[in-house]
């Protein structure tokens, strides 16, 4: 407690005063006792010795003077230790209330003393005045409401009263006061009677919690952003005691599973909550349970197929370590997330690659990749287009296929890496075949990274028949360039027309939903009434989950709801979670976000690059970046440390896919690989995507 202040009258100390009365007591009675004695043999003696009256009241004034002598000085040294104690006694509370008041101004608390009867500040520590913003005599002129805000100042009187009516006890709140200069601070008081100059006053003692509270508040809200991530991402927290196998989940699990959380989490056995789908997935499931109980340090990143409370097959991506709770007690700590839509997804995206290599192989345009002027690739139209196999094309010269009259043009173009004769469109061209035969062709070039070359791109479509007139060359040339983009662009028209169908199922529901309510609304018997409210309200859940997991597996949510940033980041997370392959992400917050074809090029370019890394270049490490340049456009680059292509290996389109998807918003992909030295795909997109006149302009 802090010391009393200086003023305050100290209480006495008992022994002291009981001291003082002792020795007050005995020296009267020694002088009485000794006055007595004196007067009484004295007066005898003279009485006896003396006969002539004269000489005795002579003697008689000798003999009193010398006793009023002698009792002053017997008095002086009987009263002498008394007053040197007081003396003692006085010095030590002075030095006692010097350290009181030491400790009383040096307490680096805020402490007041009040008048309780009319709230007067009667005085206050330099602490005190630090903390409320006032000079020490200015507060001293102050009464203690006000450090209380108007509006809480009926709050201290119903406070006041209840103290004034138990004045002994100790009063604890909990309140916000007021500063000088207006501002507020959280303060805990504590306050206690102190006896002040003969004041009904108050000792309070104030203490500064507002960073604590501060500290409280962005503790919640940071359990509140994790909550809501975990609502976006699915994802849910559980754990386990390995002592007795029962664990004990979030909501958001219960959730995922189709479940309605319970007012109080209740610990469960797993194959309570997590129902497998099939007699396999219960077996690992048992076996799962059993090692984390004997082995609680196993680390757990699996996938099981479970079902839902609605009998949905649901794919869960289970994780757990080894922890401790809030008392020390070891837990087996884990998540739960619902990944069924990422696994459609990878299975709806492995169909349309499929899809997309066999519709490059029946492609009705021969692809011809050169280096050096010699073929390092050709397609089965292309074999066929020159009369020769699939194999023996490869390595002839480019002089083999062009009419000799062309083959200054044709190099000409290549080097322009466009036509010469028709900006904007594929230059005819005469080419020759293997048997020395001459046919008119549409030729389109572009660039291409190809066995860790620099190489040039040809697409040569045949067009020696007679009935394909100016316009339709035109026309069949301006269809080549769009052709990639439309290619690209095939697997999100399926997932639209998907969407659409889907939405004409969810409208055929919410039919059947409205004529139940119609029913229900006209039935007069409650049990059946009854019976039509569950079904209505079992269809619309239905309708929910079916719709939220179709659109989710047509498109990722985090592409439209937080972003291109988000979305790349979850992309590599999930493409790379199970893969011995390092990923080095560096994603930068962009300035603005770009349009929805950019952000899905971006999207997509990124997903096919990352895709060929982890199948074709066994690399041991991958670097993803993504950076705003000058707010002018987006940086995308994706470096692997893999095998590079190999120059004498098949080959797909994985590379002109993603060429045709940055053109075609007015982008551009550079891609640089060689044997054994790793693949680097450069990536620059605009934010504003731009017009088809533009893409097909010569830089591009």
């Amino acid at each position: 407690m802090p010391a009393e202040p200086t003023g305050t009258a100290p209480a006495p100390d008992p022994q002291m005063a009981k001291a003082l009365g002792r020795d007050r007591r005995r020296v009267v009675l020694t002088y009485l006792m000794l006055a007595l004695a004196w007067m009484i043999a004295t007066d005898g003696a003279m009485a006896a010795l003396i006969s002539d009256p004269r000489q005795l009241a002579f003697w008689q004034t000798v003999k009193d003077a010398f006793f009023a002598f002698a009792s002053a000085g017997l008095l002086y040294l009987l009263l002498r230790p008394l007053a040197e104690h007081v003396l003692r006694t006085h010095a030590r509370l002075q030095g006692s209330e010097l350290r009181l008041r030491q400790m009383f101004e040096g307490n680096p608390g805020p402490i007041l003393v009040y008048d309780l009867d009319s709230l007067a500040i009667l005085d206050a520590n330099p602490a005190a005045c630090l903390a409320f913003g006032w000079e020490r005599d200015a507060l001293l002129e102050q009464t203690i409401d006000v450090l209380w805000p108007p509006g809480d100042r009926l709050i201290l009187q119903n406070k006041l009263e209840a103290i004034r009516e138990a004045p002994e006890q100790i009063c604890v709140l909990r309140t916000p006061l007021q500063l000088r200069d207006g501002s507020r601070r959280q303060m805990e008081l504590r306050s206690n009677a102190i006896d002040y100059d003969g004041h009904n006053a108050r000792l309070l003692i104030a203490i500064d919690r507002t960073a604590e509270d501060l500290a409280q508040l962005r503790r919640d809200q940071a359990l509140a952003r994790v909550e809501e991530a975990h609502e976006l991402a699915r994802i849910g927290a559980w754990e386990l005691d390995p002592s007795s196998g029962h664990g004990r989940y979030s909501s958001q699990v219960y959730r995922l599973l189709g479940r309605r959380p319970p007012e109080a989490r209740r610990w469960h056995r797993f194959d309570e909550l997590l129902v497998p789908a099939d007699p396999t997935t219960a077996a690992q499931t048992e076996q799962l349970l059993a090692e984390l109980c004997t082995d609680p340090k196993l680390q757990v990143d699996v996938l099981l197929p479970v079902l839902s409370m609605d009998g949905r097959t649901l794919m869960v991506h289970l994780r757990a370590a080894c922890g401790t709770d809030e008392a020390g007690r070891e837990r087996v700590l884990g998540t739960l997330q619902d990944v069924t839509e990422r696994e459609q997804s990878r299975r709806l995206l492995r169909e349309r690659e499929e899809q997309f290599r066999e519709l490059v192989r029946v492609l009705p345009d021969g692809v011809v990749i050169l280096s050096d002027e010699h073929v390092l690739y050709a397609n089965a139209w292309a074999a066929a287009l020159f009369g020769y196999g699939s194999q023996t094309l490869l390595g002839e010269p480019l002089d083999a296929l062009v009419d000799p009259a062309e083959l200054d043009r044709v190099r000409l173009q290549l080097r322009a890496g466009q036509p010469q004769h028709s900006p904007g469109h594929n230059s005819v061209v005469v080419m020759q075949r293997a048997d020395g035969r001459r046919f008119h062709a549409g030729l389109a070039v572009g660039e291409v990274r190809y066995g860790g070359r620099d190489c040039k791109l040809l697409i040569v479509r045949d067009l020696s028949e007679s009935e394909r007139t100016r316009t339709a060359l035109e026309t069949s040339n301006r269809e080549l360039q769009a052709m990639a983009g439309r290619l690209f662009s095939l697997q999100e028209d399926e997932r639209r027309a998907i969407s659409r169908d889907l939405h004409d199922d969810i409208g055929q529901a919410i039919t059947a939903i409205k004529l139940s309510a119609y029913a229900a609304q006209d039935e007069a018997d409650a049990r059946r009434r009854s019976e039509d409210l569950a079904q209505i309200v079992s269809l619309a859940d239905t309708t929910v989950a079916k719709l939220r997991d179709i659109s989710t597996l047509l498109r990722p949510p985090q592409l439209d709801a937080l972003g291109l940033e988000a979305a790349l980041s979850w992309q590599a997370r999930v493409l790379f979670r199970s893969s011995p392959v390092e990923l080095l992400a560096e994603i930068d917050t962009l300035p603005s976000r770009p349009d929805n074809s950019i952000e899905q090029a971006c999207f997509r370019i990124a997903q096919e690059s990352l895709t060929n890394v982890l199948r074709h270049a066994r690399a041991s490490q991958v670097q993803l970046q993504l950076r705003d340049v000058d707010q002018r456009g987006l940086h995308l680059l994706i470096r692997d440390d893999g095998e590079g292509f190999d120059p004498d290996g098949p080959r797909g389109l994985g590379l002109i896919v993603m060429r045709e998807r940055a053109q075609s918003v007015g982008g551009n992909v550079r891609i640089e690989s060689a044997h054994g030295a790793g693949t680097l795909v450069d990536v620059h997109l605009p934010y504003q995507a731009v017009t088809a006149t533009a893409a097909d302009s010569p830089e591009h």
